[in-house]
């Protein structure tokens, strides 16, 4: 594959960012897509749980889940997920690294995986996991987020988009992203 500007700039910035990795053996793992179109107004791709799912339905994710015994990476388990959840060809996917890891409430060390896919590229939600798959440009994110999520020391942005509300893990790890990346300066508390 070629080069492109996107790629190029996200892949001098992340020399340039050291990710954040959490020291907890003990938790089980799971990896998530950041994926961007690569293409001049890039867009994230995200997915909506179906709403007959026994945890997390009806919200807003990365595409992404638990990983299994025989994934050799955390980079492998995002992209098997993505397969499977929205049918996204692993060949179809430019990995650029990884970004800052996070605890989930459900006590999953997450690692978000940054990749870039084609702008055109066909994504079909599976019904077994997923009500939607989407895309919400980037620059929406540049936008102060709609509203804060706050409870005790915990304060995370989030985001409406097209009838979608974007909120916690989700969105932190999409600040992260946009504050490291994109120099934003979006304020959050975990």
């Amino acid at each position: 594959m070629t080069s492109s500007p996107l790629f190029d700039y996200l892949q001098l910035r992340l020399q340039q960012h050291q990710p954040r990795k959490v020291q907890q053996p003990d938790l089980a793992e799971a990896g998530v897509l950041v994926a961007l179109t690569d293409e001049e107004r890039p867009q994230v791709v995200l997915t909506r749980r179906a709403v007959h799912l026994s945890t997390h339905k009806g919200e807003v994710a990365f595409p992404g889940g638990k990983r299994d015994p025989d994934d050799q990476s955390i980079i492998v388990t995002a992209l098997r997920e993505a397969e499977e959840e929205v049918a996204l060809a692993r060949s179809r996917v430019r990995v650029l690294g990884e970004l800052d890891q996070v605890v989930s409430r459900f006590g999953y060390l997450v690692t978000p995986v940054l990749g870039l896919i084609p702008a055109q590229e066909p994504l079909i939600a599976n019904p077994g996991e997923l009500d939607a798959v989407f895309k919400v440009p980037l620059s929406h994110f540049q936008l102060p987020p709609s509203r804060y999520f706050e409870s005790g020391h915990i304060r995370i942005p989030s985001y409406d988009f097209d009838g979608f509300h974007i909120w916690g893990l989700t969105a932190m790890m999409i600040a992260e992203m946009m504050n490291h990346l994109w120099d934003c300066d979006i304020p959050y508390k975990v």
